[in-house]
């Protein structure tokens, strides 16, 4: 059974910092890319950014490109959101995400975590 779940959410003042984990099970790992989607109140599920199977390389989304920034470790099976610099308009609900060539958009995500809640505060 693969199972994504992520954790780190929370409350955040304007300014602030979180990370978030999503560690895996029941999936190669290694086989994927694995990448980070958000949902705003009311709003379409959107790229925040992927890494590839080997971890050598990101993409972003321009809103959170030199704010945020995605990391993997293979061995644990988990990947990583550094968010730093939030803002109001960071807030939405976080899921992590496994497939391939995932920065083309959740289309292209086998595997979803169950998300996890991220509010900045002003």
């Amino acid at each position: 059974q693969v199972q994504l779940v992520e954790s780190g959410g929370g409350l955040v003042q304007a300014g602030g910092s979180l990370r978030l984990s999503c560690t895996t099970s029941g999936l190669s790992f290694r086989s994927y890319d694995m990448g980070w989607f958000r949902q705003p109140p009311g709003k379409e599920q959107v790229f925040v950014g992927g890494i590839s199977r080997s971890g050598d390389s990101a993409d972003y989304a321009d809103s959170v490109k030199g704010r945020f920034t995605i990391s993997r470790d293979n061995a644990k099976n988990t990947v990583y959101l550094l968010m730093n610099s939030l803002k109001p308009e960071d807030t939405a609900i976080y899921y992590c995400g496994a497939g391939n060539s995932i920065n083309r958009g959740p289309m292209y995500v086998e595997w979803w975590g169950q998300g996890t809640q991220v509010t900045v505060s002003t």
